[in-house]
């Protein structure tokens, strides 16, 4: 059927009671223009309210990819990963080995004081400061003072670095004399915390 655009003059004297006898083109364009009033009444009473949905929804789904993502690298390297663990705590545990026990203490400072009488110097002070509470660890410092040799010193600073318990040094002060050179310094052990409640329960 042809499309006459003329028939659309006829719009201004339609009676909307007798729709039925409406010219075919004039049917067209008001179907035309209810279809476009019936799909904007749609869009801003139903599709527009839940658009900030939609953008929610979507951030969500993007955010939870991240996390599949995240979650997905560390499955696949949850082997390595206990590999990795088991090994760290096999290192700890060597490492609170190597920090004194309550009762080794007082045999460390006879340690020290062995590797620097035989590294030939002489010992003016050796003491325990008071202990430093850690959140894991007690900081235990030893005030050393000793005369002696260049070589000497070195020759005993390489020693106590050598001793089978961790011990460090801090504030190095070394001053020439008519002997010799004075080595001030503050060595520091490490005990565990656990390990002086266990020795009081002892």
């Amino acid at each position: 059927m042809k499309f006459d655009v003329s028939r659309l003059k006829e719009m201004n004297d339609l009676d909307f009671e007798q729709v039925a006898v409406w010219p075919f083109e004039i049917k067209v364009v008001v179907s035309l223009f209810v279809a476009v009033v019936i799909c904007g009444i749609s869009y801003f009473a139903i599709v527009s309210p839940k658009l900030p949905l939609l953008d929610a929804a979507e951030k969500k789904e993007a955010e939870l990819k991240l996390q599949f993502e995240a979650k997905y690298r560390l499955a696949v390297n949850l082997t390595a990963y206990k590999q990795q663990l088991a090994k760290i705590e096999e290192d700890f545990s060597s490492m609170l080995k190597s920090l004194p026990t309550r009762n080794e203490t007082p045999g460390l400072l006879d340690d020290i004081t062995y590797v620097g009488t035989s590294a030939g110097l002489t010992f003016r002070l050796i003491n325990w400061e008071n202990e430093i509470p850690k959140e894991f660890y007690t900081e235990l410092p030893i005030k050393i003072e000793v005369s002696g040799g260049y070589h000497n010193i070195g020759e005993f600073v390489s020693k106590v670095a050598g001793l089978p318990r961790i011990v460090t040094m801090h504030d190095f002060e070394l001053k020439a004399e008519q002997e010799g050179l004075k080595l001030s310094l503050l060595a520091k052990t490490y005990r565990a915390a656990n390990t002086k409640n266990e020795g009081d329960k002892k």
